[in-house]
Parts: structure tokens; sequence; C-alpha cells
């Protein structure tokens, strides 16, 4: 492949000082960072800019989430305030919908397109990346360097249902651009995009039925997953748990039908649309990784260390690509742990031993450090703490005793060893406790 027509880097040797594929949170952390340290850099993006978080991720996702509430909270004011009343619903989805996507329009330009012009020293592809023994291949172009950094990120995986490639199933990305909402919907998928989901769309007027393998949220505590799942059924949506999944079909009404096993029993489902919220799968397919030696784990997550070096040297990764801590703060700390690694000789460690996770829903979940069942299997001698919310003045204020505060220690030293909270705007209180 010529590199006739590749635009020259400025430091006269006609290479990179760092490549970065991928033009998302982590990519964009990576080469910020390496422009920074005064490298020159190339970044390659395919399709667009900006990644998962403010495209089809975090900002439409709480944007619609805000609306629900709003909803919701009017709906609810008279049964919490005697002498309040008040009353919400959807009227055109298709505004609420347009909202959404001017919001994240105007983020992408201002955190994305609007930054590259700001560093001189990095330079923009566009056009799918392959790793070659002296640099990457996109677009036609052979940009050379002796240092990597992949960032391609993850997409919405499709669980093996037999029939589910037979229907038009829905998932993250495409259900948040909906325009017009169906009657009822089948969400697959307890994990956090299934809950806020399940929880949003409800609050929009949709008739839900949330189904799950095993429970809600399993890698939470269990009694928050437990009570959120009470929450969530209080306001009409249905809990189906503990299932087998057998095929999904075109139902013969129309719309979609989801057949399962649950305690021995077959059962089927039927609903307008089928939405699929059952994990995520790292992008690398066609960047040549086994050519050139860079490892994958099973699920075909990129496998980095605590420097984010992956098998091959001078190749790195960070993000939602390497299949851990898949939040959008995350993803830019170990890019940029990455960037400087490369140039700087690999002293920076990553640690996420005080990260805070949230899951969006009404209460929000709010964790950081271990689970008890986490702790102990570290081999703490655990100390748990448990409060209810109606132990607690604000809630008891609020009207909204919904939730706990949960809180594992180490017996012998006393020491915070992990923080869970199932509260309304629980997030706000989790910082304290990292």
């Amino acid at each position: 492949m010529s590199d006739c027509c590749v635009p020259a880097p400025k430091n006269g040797n006609g290479r990179y000082d760092v490549v970065v594929v991928g033009a998302g949170s982590a990519g964009f952390s990576a080469a910020i960072a390496a422009a920074e340290e005064g490298a020159q850099v190339a970044l390659i993006g395919r399709g667009t800019i900006g990644g998962t978080c403010v495209n089809v991720g975090c900002v439409p996702s709480k944007t619609l989430i805000r609306a629900t509430e709003a909803v919701h909270q009017a709906n609810i004011a008279s049964k919490r305030f005697a002498g309040v009343e008040g009353y919400g619903h959807v009227s055109n989805w298709s505004r609420v919908a347009a909202l959404k996507d001017a919001l994240v329009s105007s983020l992408r330009q201002a955190k994305y397109v609007d930054l590259l012009p700001e560093y001189n020293n990095v330079t923009y592809y566009e056009g799918a990346a392959r790793l070659v023994g002296n640099g990457v291949e996109a677009g036609g172009n052979l940009i050379k360097s002796d240092r990597i950094i992949l960032a391609t990120g993850a997409r919405p995986s499709v669980p093996p249902i037999s029939g589910i490639e037979s229907v038009d199933f829905l998932d993250s990305t495409s259900a948040l651009a909906l325009m017009e909402l169906p009657r009822s919907m089948i969400i697959v998928g307890g994990g956090y995009v299934g809950a806020e989901l399940a929880q949003m769309f409800a609050r929009a007027g949709v008739a839900v039925t949330l189904v799950f393998r095993t429970r809600l949220l399993p890698e939470a505590e269990p009694e928050i997953g437990q009570a959120l799942a009470g929450y969530l059924a209080d306001e009409g949506i249905r809990i189906v748990n503990s299932v087998a999944y057998q095929s999904a079909s075109r139902a013969e009404a129309g719309g979609v039908a989801l057949t399962l096993t649950r305690g021995g029993h077959q059962e089927t489902i039927t609903a307008d649309r089928l939405l699929v919220a059952t994990g995520r799968t790292p992008n690398t397919e066609g960047l040549g990784l086994g050519a050139i030696g860079v490892a994958q784990d099973a699920s075909g997550a990129i496998v980095v260390d605590d420097r984010m070096r992956t098998s091959r040297a001078g190749v790195y990764a960070a993000g939602d690509v390497t299949g851990r801590d898949q939040f959008v703060y995350m993803a830019a700390y170990g890019a940029k742990l990455a960037a400087r690694n490369a140039l700087n000789g690999n002293s920076l460690r990553y640690d996420s031993t005080a990260m805070p996770a949230v899951v969006f829903t009404d209460p929000h979940v709010a964790s950081v450090g271990f689970t008890e069942a986490r702790a102990r299997a570290l081999g703490h001698d655990v100390r748990t703490s448990v409060l209810t919310l109606d132990n607690v003045p604000r809630a008891l204020a609020a009207r909204d005793t919904r939730g706990l505060i949960k809180l594992v220690a180490d017996g012998a030293t006393r020491k915070l060893l992990g923080a869970h909270i199932l509260a309304p705007e629980g997030a706000d209180s989790i910082q304290t406790a990292a």
C-alpha cells in the first residue's frame, strides 16, 4: 500500500510518534495526552466521530430518562404531598427525541469536532484500520509508527437466542433512536442498560416486560437488585426472572414472540417490539490482531496489563475494547495512561480501586469498591451495615423512602471496602464514599 499521499508528520522522519485507532472518548483522550507531551499523533476514526457516550450512550439515554422522570414525578406528586396535584404524560415523543438529537449533535461538535483544530500536532484520518508490522493501514494510507493505541470501543451484543436474527429487534442504539413509541415492549437483559431503558419506556407509556436469566443487576448487592425489581414492578413493569431463552419469532398477530422456560414450564410472551440489552461486544473485527500477536480473551476483548500494554510490544489498548470498566471516565483515564506510558516508559499503573459507578434508574444505584461477596472471596473478615432510607430524615422529608445504603468494611481494620447506595439521587452521595 502506498503512503505517497499521507500528510507528513512534522517531526521530519516520516513517522508518527503515536497512532491512535478510534475517535471516541478513549481515542481523543489518548491523542490529546500524547499531543500535550509534544508528540506527533495520527488519530484514526471511522464513521460518526465521538464514540458511544455522546452519540448512542450516556447523553441520549440520560436525556430521555430525565424527560420521563419529569412525567413520573408529576403523576406521583399527589400521592406524596397532601394539597399537591399534578399530571404528566408524553404528548409528542418525536419532539422529545428531536431535543435529544439536538443535544447530541451540539456536544459532539463541541467536545470532539471542534477540539481537533486546537492541536496542530494531531492529524486526523478516516477509514477502517488494520495493524501491520510498521504501523497502521487506514483509508488507503500507510501510517507509520512504533507506538499504537487501540481504542475502538464496543457495540451492543446479540444473544444466542434461536430465531433472533429473523426478528426486527432493537438494541440500545436503535431504541434510543425511536421517533415513535410502541404500545408494548419486551426487554431482554437485567443489567444496567435493561433496567434503565425498561423504566424509561414504561414512564413514557409503553407496556414493558423485563426478562432476564438470573436476577436484576447481577453485579450489584442482592439486596439492591431485589429492592429495585420491586420498585420497577410497582410502576407497572412486568418482571420475569430466572429464565432460559428458547426462541424468538414473529407473532401471528404482529409484533414479536419470545418463548422461554421458567421453573420447568414453557411460556411465550408477545409485544410490539423486542429490545435486546444483554451486554456489549468489542469492536476488533478487521484490525488484524491475530496476525501481529495481540491477544484477546474469550469475549474478543483485547487483553491488557495494568500499564495498558497488550501482548504485542508497542501496542496498547484502552476503553471499552478491553472489556473492563466500561464507563466514559474510565476509558479516558486508561487512554491517557496508555499514551503517557507509550511515550515515557510504562511507569503509570491503572487503578480502579475507588471507581464509582451509577445506574440511572430511579432510585439510582450507586456503588464504589467491593461487594460483600467479592470482599469475602478476597479473604477479608467482612463486616456490613445496612440502613434503609426510612431511617434517613432527608428521605422522610422528601416523602420518598425507597432504597437502602449498604457499607462493606474489613472487620479487623474497620477500613471501608465498599459502599452501595440505592436511593433517589444516590449518585450525588457516592463520591463521598469514593
